[in-house]
């Protein structure tokens, strides 16, 4: 049976490097899993392989996607699917490599049977949350789905918003349809095998952060300018204080701690510092997640 290798790790650690000596040891393609690097017009603030890299190996999945396409972990399945049922007709193995891991899961073990949201709900939780904040969806969880409550990352609003969505549309807890499926490699069609890159933490904060200025070197700034401005984002002082809604495909870090900076609402050091500090807690998250799954 083929064998998707799969590698992990958290932002920085250098899954990119490792994915392109293995391509080129096994002579097959890279499929990013990454929910950000699927954009084009990103490819700075989400370290997405370089020209020259994607030399070394054919890489799917990468630069694909308009800013103002939605796109989730489910048409991610589909598409990849049909991708990997093509690529091991040629290959033993293929590399995945990204550090989106409910792509990665949704793949390799499936996704719960979760209800579609109609737009008009989305539109109104949104709405409530723009009028109300994040201590309002944190009640607002809390108190329907005490489960999912305990599990989930409390500050992450799309999260919470997700959950008020499903339960209002299903009447039922959010938690009640997160089975934590698992496909067989049988039901899949191909074996995985999972490689995790790890280092000290102490070194691995140090690369986070000296990534960000080369980021910034690089034209980060620039090129945040030119995604807002495609989104029609206004980059002038807010005169609101209502909770703004990013579209998915700019609402991540690298971003989003941008916007403020162009509107005037700090300098850039402070900016920069923004980023160094949530790349980090975003490779915590990472680490959390995949020690959870190891379980």
């Amino acid at each position: 049976m083929p064998t998707l290798v799969v590698i992990l790790g958290p932002t920085g650690v250098g899954k990119t490097e490792l994915s392109l000596q293995l391509a080129e040891e096994y002579g097959c393609p890279i499929v990013s899993a990454d929910s950000r690097q699927i954009y084009h017009d990103l490819p700075i603030g989400t370290a997405a392989p370089t020209a020259e890299e994607q030399v070394r190996a054919k890489h799917y999945f990468i630069g694909c996607k308009a800013l103002t396409e939605t796109y989730n972990a489910g048409q991610y399945a589909r598409d990849c699917k049909d991708v990997l049922n093509d690529l091991f007709r040629q290959h033993e193995r293929v590399i995945m490599v990204g550090g989106s891991m409910m792509y990665i899961d949704a793949v390799c073990k499936g996704l719960d049977d979760i209800p579609d949201v109609p737009e008009a709900v989305r539109k109104e939780v949104q709405r409530q949350y723009a009028e109300q904040g994040l201590a309002w969806l944190q009640q607002e969880v809390q108190e329907i789905d005490p489960a999912y409550w305990s599990e989930v990352d409390q500050q992450n609003p799309q999260r919470l918003m997700h959950c008020i969505e499903v339960t209002r549309v299903s009447g039922k807890p959010y938690s009640t349809f997160r089975k934590n499926s698992t496909l067989t490699a049988k039901e899949r069609g191909f074996d995985v095998e999972y490689r995790m890159v790890e280092r000290p933490r102490e070194e691995l904060y140090e690369r986070i952060n000296l990534r960000v200025h080369k980021m910034i070197e690089a034209g980060l700034i620039d090129e945040a300018r030119r995604a807002f401005e495609q989104l029609g984002i206004s980059l002038a002082p807010r005169q609101t204080e209502e909770k703004e809604i990013l579209p998915n495909s700019i609402n991540t870090v690298g971003y989003k701690e941008l916007l403020p900076y162009f509107r005037g609402e700090y300098n850039l050091d402070r900016a920069i510092e923004l980023i160094q500090q949530n790349s980090r807690h975003y490779a915590k998250r990472q680490m959390t997640w995949w020690r959870r799954d190891q379980k």
